[in-house]
């Protein structure tokens, strides 16, 4: 009960709750319908320290696609050099597959798009995957810029497979676009947030 009283203490009125979470400033909401590629461009800058993505529900075109992500430092393409490495775990509705694992198949160490969820999406009208990415003051002029990515999805085998993904854009030079789309077919439906962090 102590536990429970120090949090009310805390967070004594919804406005004190609502001015600790007023701290994440919405900046964008795209739904993709049918979209070979979703692309933030103009809102990445300066502005904050920290960046947030969200993805809801994001239905991929054909079974087998694997969610990717792009960079862009300055230029007009997504390939700014980068390093990834990823571990998930899974489990399958049939409840007798479970396990955990380094995902070696994610690494990258190249201006190529990065894998940031599993590998097999599922396009069944129930299969989706949503989480979310926190990108760290790409405005840097002067160091790396890390990234972490935390994804939960429904796989076309019926697998629910969490995905933890971090890396960095191996540059100096800023990073002012981010695109993201599938490894095969389109982005079928869901909704992309970007969110600045004061």
């Amino acid at each position: 009960m102590a536990n429970y009283r120090d949090i009310r203490y805390n967070f004594g009125s919804t406005a004190e709750i609502h001015t600790d979470f007023g701290n994440m400033i919405l900046l964008e909401k795209i739904i993709a319908s049918g979209d070979e590629t979703i692309s933030f461009t103009d809102k990445i800058d300066s502005s904050y320290k920290e960046y947030i993505f969200s993805f809801i529900n994001i239905h991929p075109e054909t079974d087998s696609a694997a969610a990717t992500l792009g960079l862009r430092d300055g230029g007009t393409d997504y390939d700014a050099t980068k390093l990834t490495t990823a571990y998930y775990s899974w489990h399958n509705e049939g409840d007798d597959n479970t396990g955990l694992s380094y995902n070696v198949g994610h690494d990258i160490v190249g201006t190529g798009f990065a894998k940031m969820g599993g590998d097999a999406l599922g396009n069944d009208a129930d299969q989706s995957f949503s989480g979310y990415m926190h990108l760290f003051n790409p405005s840097s002029t002067t160091f790396i810029k890390n990234f972490f990515i935390a994804t939960n999805t429904l796989t076309e085998a019926d697998y629910c497979v969490t995905e933890f993904t971090a890396g960095y854009a191996n540059v100096t030079a800023a990073i002012d676009g981010i695109q993201f789309k599938m490894s095969t077919g389109d982005i079928d439906d869901g909704i992309f947030k970007l969110y600045g962090v004061n």
